[in-house]
């Protein structure tokens, strides 16, 4: 594992949690919420991706955790968190465009998690397809 995507793990899975924390607690600024905050539907919407997000977290985690006592499987835990954590950018990115919103403080942090799975994904795969050739 490269210590680019350590990294992004770790900034990723420990900001999701923090996110969640920070947003249960309602310590989010008003001015920082994102339009119609207050529609419950809206906030339906944003915590019905708590489980999925924290399910990154725990993946992306657990892969590290394996990583370091040189587990193999870290690979198979790595591929689903970036797998999980591009559709939760892709579903917030997608939803925000039928919306017709487009506010750079939402749209940034899921284009992050919806473009940085895309760059270790592919290197992933193929390290995975070469080990099951040889």
């Amino acid at each position: 594992m490269s210590k680019t995507l350590k990294g992004l793990f770790l900034v990723t899975d420990i900001g999701f949690i923090m996110y969640w924390v920070i947003t249960a607690l309602a310590f989010i600024p008003n001015e920082y919420l994102y339009q119609d905050y207050t529609n419950e539907l809206l906030v339906v919407w944003n915590w019905s991706f708590f489980p999925l997000d924290i399910f990154i977290s725990v993946t992306g985690m657990y892969s590290l955790y394996l990583h370091k006592r040189r587990n193999a499987k870290w690979k198979n835990l790595a591929l689903i968190s970036l797998t999980l954590t591009f559709c939760s950018g892709l579903q917030a990115i997608v939803f925000w465009i039928i919306k017709s919103d487009f506010d750079l403080m939402w749209w940034g942090p899921n284009l992050y998690l919806l473009l940085y799975p895309l760059f270790f994904i592919p290197k992933l795969l193929e390290t995975k397809e070469a080990f099951a050739e040889s």
